[in-house]
């Protein structure tokens, strides 16, 4: 068995980010800049933000941190973004989810930039991935294409099952693996809440991408042996034997699965740190765009 390691990955995705980084600054010209919008204070939205800022300070972009409270209204924060979106000097940026209940998320959305969407969330985005096309590919999804691009795991011709119909991940990632692309000409299934023979369909994968948010779902029985796993979720769960009350958890029920299969991904250490990673990446892929249309 193989662990696809996301935090190796990441950090050497990172150090290829901040040579480049390096170079723009030589030329004198800014460096990347990417803001992050957090309204209220979630505390794993607050955990995710922050290490956010961090990966950005240690690659030398510029970050810019944009806190509101709980009760901001939607159409305060339409104008927070319509601002974001006439900045020159920014690149992209996010506006952290899950937002308060009074606020639309899609209406939020729909206002930010496809320019600066870093995110991919923005219908544009999505419809020019699906496309084909030049388009920010959402974080996670990209985050996981990268681990099998670079691990080399064979997906041409591989029967692909994603468990999870997200557009943040599930969609994505059924599109893109079908894809002409490295990582990519697998066939795909996508299953859901309402599929009925899921197990049936897990053992004949050679490739299984677990997302649908359900602590240590998949277990060894539904996989077969030599199976290349990617467990998207992250989870706490209650226990009382660890100092914080609780333990993070993903989709796979790891300790059995890991010994069945060729490829896993662990939890924590695995898509997390890919999906920052990619962000980034992202953030550097809208700033030489917009260099590219400033000439």
């Amino acid at each position: 068995m193989i662990l696809l390691d996301g935090k190796k990955t990441s950090q050497e995705i990172k150090e290829e980010l901040k040579l480049k980084v390096t170079a723009i600054k030589e030329r004198g010209e800014r460096a990347p800049h990417l803001a992050a919008v957090l309204v209220g204070s979630d505390g794993a939205s607050l955990t995710y933000v922050g290490s956010k800022v961090r990966s950005c300070e240690q690659i030398g972009f510029e970050s810019t941190l944009i806190r509101l409270e709980d009760d901001t209204t939607e159409e305060a924060l339409l104008l927070q973004i319509e601002q974001l979106n006439q900045d020159t000097t920014l690149d992209g940026y996010i506006v952290q989810l899950p937002l308060p209940k009074h606020i639309n998320e899609e209406r939020i959305l729909l206002a930010i930039d496809p320019k600066k969407d870093v995110d991919g969330f923005h219908p544009a985005n999505f419809g020019r991935m699906a496309l084909d096309l030049d388009a920010f590919i959402p974080a996670t999804p990209f985050g996981i294409m990268q681990l099998l691009e670079r691990y080399k795991v064979p997906t041409s011709g591989k029967h692909v099952v994603v468990i999870g119909r997200s557009h943040i991940v599930g969609r994505p990632m059924s599109i893109l693996m079908s894809q002409k692309r490295p990582a990519g000409d697998a066939t795909v299934t996508i299953s859901h809440s309402r599929t009925t023979n899921l197990a049936e369909l897990t053992l004949d994968a050679d490739i299984v991408v677990a997302a649908l948010g359900i602590p240590e779902f998949l277990t060894a029985e539904m996989v077969k042996p030599g199976a290349v796993i990617i467990d998207v979720g992250i989870t706490r769960v209650p226990d009382e034997t660890k100092k914080r009350g609780y333990r993070i958890a993903g989709d796979v029920h790891f300790e059995s699965v890991a010994e069945k299969a060729s490829y896993i991904t662990p939890v924590p250490g695995g898509v997390g740190p890919m999906t920052i990673a990619m962000l980034l990446k992202n953030t550097l892929l809208a700033r030489e765009r917009h260099e590219a249309n400033s000439i």
